[in-house]
């Protein structure tokens, strides 16, 4: 603070200012602060926000909040990706108090005699404001001032121009500012929009080649991977997430189910980068050239979508860094180079990497590897355990990129520990993997999902429904129903969600009874699938996927967190939340029974004004059948799960 006014409690700011707050272009950004003086002065704030363009810089009035007097309110907004600004500025409002003591006094009885000060010290302000260069505002700030001096005239006559509604205007547009006090600068980095709302899938190239005269199944190449782009494209996804796609290790390659020896013809897992044939800045040979990837890249464009790729920064005990960089990793006492473990698991086939060595060096080899595939056409970087990386280091990269491409996104692959989480989002990360995965019961989900609310100045959700990793209990157990009431959370929860290949075809056989991997694992064998025989037996979820995603796409509400109501529903097996819009004013009430057998039925309990309808209620459209209903304070609602797990209710504009 600078200055004689007090600015506290200013929001957004992440860990006192030691990270920037996080935006997207074209999205309303809340900024709030206290303002408070001595005594009973009348105060006004302002934010003043600034760009990276040249004179990008914006004031934005405050306006007190209702049920908070010193504290103040707004809305910024940035119109290009890259690093903004904000500060708030505070005075004493000499006009406001003016007015206030004048009124006052007036309605207590006193005359023109008495008010004799106070008529010239309002003149006086009037004149003071009237020096500004806007000839309009001046004629009638003078006119004003003239008439307060006017003794001729009956004193209501002398103050109505004053008081008046043209005079009240130009002051609250620009303000008279005493005892101007402002706040440090705060940082906010704005993204573009794909950082805030998506769809994503994600899907190993390797797995489209079908099958050979004999039933065996062929490696796909990113030619026979576009073919299934269009199918993607039409159930609504946006981004296609690859796994890695560069040459895999040989040596202590894994087989299938994560055997610990490979057997001839196992492709391994894409995760052990590196062999004799390249690392991170290769591609597998099976799956093509760099112009076959460009071609890939180019169609997903064609269609609506953009390319996600995974940065797994480790190795397979082939990869060349091993060989030419042995400084990158861990030695054990016998000479060998440390493998990856989590006890008791072990990853033979993967050597973790080390930043105690030679850290700048290590460091500049993954910034340009980074580049390098920015330069083939990657916007998007999901990234796999980041947790296991410096914090400086993610911290350094992500500055290094944004310098000169401030359009690149991160995804962080983190399911660790909250603060490790939320840690990593604060140093940069656009997006985080999240813990909704594990997330099944009413409660839990409520509390979680307004806890991320609470959060999105630093965090932005990625509701991931399955992973190669993750097959979650509710899943194994559930049938179909359950796969549609995941979806359902995560695509009306989150603005951002995600589904790995297979979750349309209810893949649910675990490798295990008490475990998470599944069944076959596609992490460490081919795993061609037959979308188009499944749609015709009735045994795919894409419909009700397409359907998500275009109502998605169709209300802004959904697009968005910050916004989010939980509701109360009088039934544990069923959760209710709207969401509003604050630009266009759409509002959505999204209901999802969590039972996948049984009918379940309750009363949903509203404010309408909620969602912008009258006290008494309003028609709504459901939008997953198209009917209209009414929806008031208490709302019956009934799920029989063969005839739908979420009801969509979507208030009509004009």
């Amino acid at each position: 603070m600078n200055g004689r006014l007090c600015i506290d409690r200013i929001f957004p700011v992440v860990d006192g200012g030691r990270h920037p707050a996080k935006a997207v272009t074209g999205e309303p950004l809340p900024v709030a602060a206290t303002v408070w003086r001595e005594g009973h002065g009348a105060v006004g704030a302002a934010v003043v926000w600034t760009g990276p363009a040249p004179a990008s810089r914006t004031t934005v009035p405050m306006t007190r909040d209702p049920e908070d007097e010193d504290r103040w309110h707004a809305e910024v907004t940035a119109d290009r990706p890259g690093a903004w600004t904000f500060r708030i500025e505070a005075w004493s409002d000499p006009w406001a108090d003016w007015r206030a003591a004048v009124t006052a006094k007036v309605a207590d009885g006193q005359g023109a005699d008495e008010l004799r000060n106070d008529l010239e010290t309002g003149a006086r302000l009037l004149d003071r404001a009237a020096r500004r260069p806007n000839p309009e505002r001046r004629r009638v700030l003078v006119a004003a001032a003239a008439t307060l001096r006017a003794e001729g005239l009956l004193l209501t006559e002398r103050l109505a121009p004053a008081l008046g509604d043209d005079v009240r205007r130009i002051l609250a547009d620009a303000p008279l500012r005493d005892l101007l006090t402002r706040s440090r600068r705060h940082r906010v980095w704005a993204d573009r929009s794909r950082a805030l709302f998506g769809s994503w899938y994600e899907m190993f190239p390797r797995s489209t080649g079908g099958v050979d005269a004999s039933g065996r199944p062929v490696h796909g190449t990113f030619a026979t991977a576009a073919e299934d782009l269009p199918r993607i494209a039409a159930m609504g996804f946006d981004v296609v997430y690859l796994p890695p796609v560069h040459p895999i290790g040989e040596t202590h390659r894994k087989g299938r189910n994560n055997a610990l020896v490979a057997e001839p013809g196992d492709v391994g897992s894409p995760w052990a980068v590196g062999s004799a044939l390249g690392g991170h800045d290769a591609l597998h040979p099976d799956l093509g050239t760099f112009h076959d990837f460009a071609r890939f890249v180019g169609r997903a464009r064609e269609l609506g979508m953009e390319v996600a790729l995974d940065l797994a920064f480790q190795c397979a005990p082939d990869h060349p860094w091993v060989r030419e960089h042995p400084e990158w990793f861990v030695t054990r006492p016998d000479g060998t180079i440390a493998y990856a473990e989590n006890p008791p698991k072990r990853y033979q086939d993967i050597h973790p990497l080390s930043f105690d060595r030679d850290p700048e060096g290590l460091s500049e080899e993954l910034l340009r590897i980074v580049l390098f595939w920015i330069g083939h056409g990657v916007r998007v970087f999901r990234v796999d355990n980041p947790h296991t990386k410096p914090p400086v280091f993610w911290q350094w990269l992500i500055e290094q990129v944004r310098r000169h491409h401030p359009d690149v996104l991160f995804l962080a692959e983190a399911f660790t520990r909250p603060v490790v989480l939320e840690g990593l989002a604060k140093l940069g990360f656009s997006q985080s993997y999240t813990y909704f995965t594990w997330r099944t019961e009413k409660g839990e989900l409520e509390d979680y999902l307004t806890e991320l609310a609470g959060s999105t100045h630093f965090l932005r959700p990625n509701f991931f429904v399955n992973t190669p990793d993750i097959l979650h209990r509710s899943l194994q157990i559930g049938g179909p129903n359950m796969f549609a009431i995941r979806a359902a959370l995560a695509a009306t929860m989150s603005p951002t969600w995600g589904v790995y290949s297979g979750f349309e075809l209810y893949e649910d056989k675990p490798l295990e009874d008490d475990g998470e991997e599944y069944l076959d694992s596609e992490k460490y064998q081919l795993r061609p699938r037959d979308h188009a025989r499944a749609r015709a037996a009735g045994r795919s979820l894409e419909p009700l996927l397409t359907r998500l995603n275009e109502i998605r796409r169709d209300h802004p509400a959904l697009q968005q967190l910050r916004s989010v109501r939980v509701h109360k529903v009088d039934n544990d097996a069923l959760t209710a939340f709207s969401k509003t819009d604050p630009v266009t004013g759409d509002a959505v009430l999204c209901v999802v029974t969590l039972d996948p057998f049984a009918a379940e039925e309750g009363t949903v309990w509203l404010d309408p004004a909620d969602l912008g309808l009258a006290p008494a209620g309003g028609v709504v459209r459901e939008e997953l059948t198209g009917e209209r209903v009414e929806l008031g304070v208490a709302n019956p609602v009934k799920f029989e799960p063969w005839n739908g797990v979420v009801r969509i209710f979507a208030v009509e504009r004009s």
